[in-house]
């Protein structure tokens, strides 16, 4: 749902309207820690709603236990989302990445920590993710206090994040939607790898293979995220050729990253698996799973920017397939002159008046 802030704050930095993006990432704040609530109800009877899809006891008393003790992420990763977008529709790019390498590096010593020195085992695994995001979002939200980048688009707490919430969901709701129903289609085969002959074999590759694919598809999406931001912040100031443009560079730059990706992961095939398993059975077939992979990170990564497992995800193939011919039918058709002037009313239908505003923003 915090995608929506890369059309609204992008789009309201482009037009210069720079106020409002403190408006909208408060106002994604309050609704998206909201939302988190009934997710961790969710989450914290994940075992159970596990063996009701049949899955075996001890895989799901597992995935049960993992993820009650990561209920506290999703509330920072909800704040996260939102201060991440918030900065990089601005162009402020390089104190995200520090932060994500700072909390990268926070996060296996705590790791290490809580899952060998406290000997929680997964517990401290789903802690220590936990423990990173909150000191993430930490790290962001003082830099957004005490930078000057920021002094135009945060200038306090006011109580506007709380009007038009509607027009937030209008976006966040389909842009939820169009990450969410990708990342459950690839959530959707680990399932159903546990209902296989061999569940903990096809579930232990199945794993591997969606955690190398999540791994790889890093790349495409900050090529994705960029263009968002770009293509928001082009539309809002009404430069619809532009935003044009910048879609076919990303197109381009996708698939040959595509291409190249695909290549390393072919080549690297037979030692990959040594990285999760010393179990030869399991690191022949994430081999065979490489190639695969190789084939949907191609397709998935141009998406990003616009009966046995093998068989599981070259469904996933197909269906990236159609999602990719759609985007693109869409984005050709795209008439970005009236995509600039939807973006021109957005911004400004969401403005306030100068006095207003000034007083709002003192609070």
């Amino acid at each position: 749902m915090a995608s929506a802030l890369d059309t609204l704050c992008g789009q309201a930095y482009g037009a210069r309207q720079y106020h409002l993006l403190g408006v909208y990432k408060q106002r994604a704040m309050v609704i998206l820690t909201l939302v988190s609530i009934p997710l961790a109800v969710v989450w914290f009877y994940t075992g159970e709603i596990l063996l009701l899809f049949g899955q075996d006891p001890d895989i799901a008393a597992e995935a049960g236990t993992y993820a009650r003790w990561m209920i506290p992420a999703i509330f920072a990763y909800g704040l996260l989302q939102c201060h991440v977008r918030f900065l990089q529709t601005q162009n402020i790019v390089f104190p995200v990445m520090a932060s994500a390498g700072a909390a990268a590096a926070f996060h296996l010593l705590v790791c290490w920590l809580l899952v060998y020195v406290a000997g929680m085992g997964s517990k401290g695994a789903a802690l220590s993710n936990a423990i990173s995001y909150w000191v993430y979002v930490i790290v962001l939200a003082v830099y957004v206090r005490v930078s000057g980048s920021c002094k135009e688009t945060w200038t306090g707490f006011s109580t506007e994040a709380f009007r038009d919430v509607l027009s937030f969901f209008r976006l966040a709701v389909p842009s939820a939607l169009m990450v969410c129903l990708e990342m459950w289609s690839f959530e959707l085969i680990v399932l159903l790898s546990g209902l296989l002959p061999n569940p903990k074999l096809e579930t232990s590759v199945l794993s591997i293979s969606l955690n190398t694919a999540a791994f790889v598809w890093m790349i495409p999406f900050g090529l994705g995220s960029a263009i968002s931001t770009r293509v928001s912040n082009e539309l809002g100031a009404g430069r619809p050729d532009a935003a044009r443009l910048a879609v076919r560079v990303v197109v381009f730059l996708a698939m040959a990253e595509g291409l190249v990706m695909g290549l390393v992961l072919i080549c690297i095939r037979y030692v990959w698996g040594h990285a999760y398993s010393d179990v030869e059975e399991v690191v022949t077939y994430v081999a065979w799973m490489m190639l695969i992979i190789s084939v949907s990170n191609f397709f998935d990564g141009i998406q990003c920017v616009l009966s046995d497992e093998q068989g599981l995800w070259l469904g996933i193939i197909c269906g990236l397939m159609v999602q990719v011919l759609l985007l693109m039918a869409i984005t050709i058709c795209t008439d970005w002159d009236k995509e600039a002037d939807k973006a021109k009313d957005r911004v400004f239908s969401s403005s306030l008046p100068t006095d207003f505003a000034t007083e709002d923003s003192a609070i």
